[in-house]
């Protein structure tokens, strides 16, 4: 007597849940990563929470930016450096005044130390081939004609 009390039970419970409605909704996957088709506003979030993660540094790295930052030299320190630099291009514009001459680089071929300095005309203005002799570098601008 018990198993069938049971069994109504069960199948009372069960036909008493099958009658309900049920409901799901279909699954999308919506990339977050921009590369991928993602949002594009969420690339900041992705890169700031990427360097958030970063435990690696570069070592070379804080030697360079402290030897740029103004904040951490001082001011005697800065007016050298403006000071050397000013110098320096008055070398150098007084060099290029003395080796090109008063109205700049005409056409030819000029040894300055390691480096051979030539000019010649072009289509598109004014070719100068730089070729370092120490490390074999070689450098070509174009001067374009206005």
């Amino acid at each position: 007597m018990k198993s069938v009390i049971l069994n109504l039970t069960l199948l009372g419970a069960l036909m008493l849940f099958s009658a309900a409605e049920l409901s799901a909704q279909d699954f999308t996957y919506t990339p977050r990563n921009p590369a991928f088709g993602g949002n594009f506003l969420n690339y900041n979030w992705m890169l700031s929470s990427a360097n958030a993660q970063n435990g690696l540094t570069d070592p070379n790295a804080a030697s360079a930016s402290s030897r740029f930052s103004s904040r951490d030299r001082s001011s005697l320190d800065q007016f050298t450096q403006s000071l050397n630099r000013q110098l320096l291009s008055q070398i150098s514009r007084q060099l290029i005044t003395t080796e090109f001459g008063q109205f700049g680089l005409e056409e030819g071929t000029y040894n300055l130390g390691d480096f051979e300095i030539t000019v010649t005309p072009g289509t598109d203005g004014l070719n100068i081939t730089i070729i370092d002799f120490a490390n074999g570098g070689q450098t070509q601008i174009t001067v374009p004609n206005f």
